[in-house]
């Protein structure tokens, strides 16, 4: 299954090591799903986590967020969308994670954010929040 991992959950398991973000890496270290990545949203994980107030909470300095986005970069399938997607009105930022899904073929999209959220769905991939995310990895090794 391949996987796109919207910044907040990234941002999110840097923040609290035990919620669902946290869980939702552990899986993906464990070759559960594949994570998806395009060279903008590696740019936007980079930038949020090297935020002042964000820096602050997780303690890692520019070098430690530099080598964090290095491994996603080393250890996801890094995709180059070609096609635009100008689908978000509210927040254009957020269409780079339905640009990735499309050119990685991406199954879901996992996201904390309400402009995604509200999609539920954009051309067959599926758009969940963490904790729903998870639910659907246990029915996926169950079946």
């Amino acid at each position: 299954m391949r996987v796109v991992l919207d910044t907040n959950v990234i941002v999110s398991r840097y923040l609290s090591p035990n919620g669902s973000p946290a869980q939702i890496l552990k899986q993906w270290k464990r070759s559960v799903f594949d994570l998806v990545v395009s060279e903008a949203v590696l740019r936007e994980y980079q930038e949020a986590l090297l935020y002042k107030h964000i820096q602050a909470l997780h303690r890692r300095n520019a070098g430690e967020v530099q080598r964090i986005v290095a491994n996603f970069r080393k250890l996801s399938i890094l995709v180059e969308p070609e096609e635009e997607v100008a689908v978000i009105a509210s927040d254009p930022d957020d269409d780079k994670f339905l640009a990735c899904a499309l050119a990685g073929r991406a199954e879901v999209i996992v996201s904390g954010d309400s402009d995604l959220l509200s999609l539920k769905q954009y051309q067959g991939i599926h758009i969940l929040p963490p904790h729903t995310f998870l639910v659907f990895l246990e029915q996926e090794k169950a079946a």
